[in-house]
Formats: structure tokens, sequence, C-alpha cells
């Protein structure tokens, strides 16, 4: 029987921090599928398909899947016939909330468990956000993001020079 994991996540973009987790939880099952998640009700910046696009360019691991859902976690496990879902913590403030869900994903099917992987030291301050906030300024990803994505990444997220505010004086 295949160990199958599931890694959920919004990935908007993809970070280093995000291709980390995937290497190291691919080592440890036998398929990881990667769970692009469709949330209406955040305001992506990058499309589903776009985000899909940029896990499939970077991630080129034989026992890797990328897959988009909406919808309950708990379903997309059951569709991919998983035993567990991996959950990617930079500090201590994420383990509170992913504890939370890991506790009523396990209540609504017992089967599955929820493991937790602390991102590589390196990684324990980046977020999606983070690099969307860079990008938008006209800041370096380098070493943030996979190097193939830098630039489809800041093109994307960069703000003109008129749309900068620059502060007023009294």
């Amino acid at each position: 029987m295949k160990r199958i994991a599931i890694y959920p996540g919004s990935f908007d973009p993809v970070t280093n921090g995000h291709i980390d987790i995937i290497r190291r939880a691919a080592g440890i099952f036998d398929l990881l599928v990667v769970g692009v998640l469709n949330n209406s009700v955040k305001k992506a910046t990058f499309t589903v398909r776009e985000r899909v696009q940029m896990l499939n360019t970077t991630v080129a691991l034989p026992n890797v899947e990328i897959k988009s859902f909406s919808g309950l976690l708990v379903d997309f496990v059951q569709e991919n016939k998983a035993i567990a879902i991996i959950k990617g913590l930079r500090a201590v403030s994420d383990f509170e909330y992913e504890c939370q869900m890991a506790l009523i994903n396990k209540k609504m099917l017992p089967a599955c468990d929820t493991f937790f992987m602390p991102t590589a030291q390196e990684y324990s301050f980046l977020s999606s956000g983070i690099v969307k906030e860079m990008a938008r300024y006209g800041g370096s990803l380098k070493g943030l993001v996979p190097e193939c994505l830098e630039r489809v990444i800041a093109e994307k997220c960069a703000i003109s020079r008129s749309e900068v505010q620059k502060p007023s004086l009294p």
C-alpha cells in the first residue's frame, strides 16, 4: 500500500520555504500530492493555474504531483487516498492555528494524521506575503523564491513608481 501525503497551501507565490518542505516530505512518503488551494475568500495575486504552473516548473521529483482543489481539505485527502497531511511551520506562532486545524481534520477524518515540519532555519522568516511585498517595491527576491520564478513574480507583483506614495511634509 502506497503511503500518500497531502501538502496543502495557497502557494501565492511558491517560496523556497515551500520547496524545502516539499523535498523533505517527498523523501518520507511514497507519493506527495501538493494541493494548491483555490480559496474563494482570499484574493490571490496569482491564479490557481499560475500557482500550479509555478510548482510544476520548480518541483521535478518523480513522487510529487501538483493538483488544485477547493472545499474541505479532508475531502481532498480522501479523493487522493492519503494517510497524512503535511503542514510546514515557520515559527511557534504558526503552531496554534495549525494544531487547531489538525484537530478538526482528525475529528472529521480519524484515519488521517497531520505531520508538522519546521522549515529550514534559513527560511523561518519567509512567507508568500513577504515575497509579494518585496517584489511590489522592487526588492530582490534572490534566495527567497526559486531562481527561475524571480522575474515572473517580480513582474506580477510590481507597482509602478507613480503608485508609490511619497511621504508628505507637514
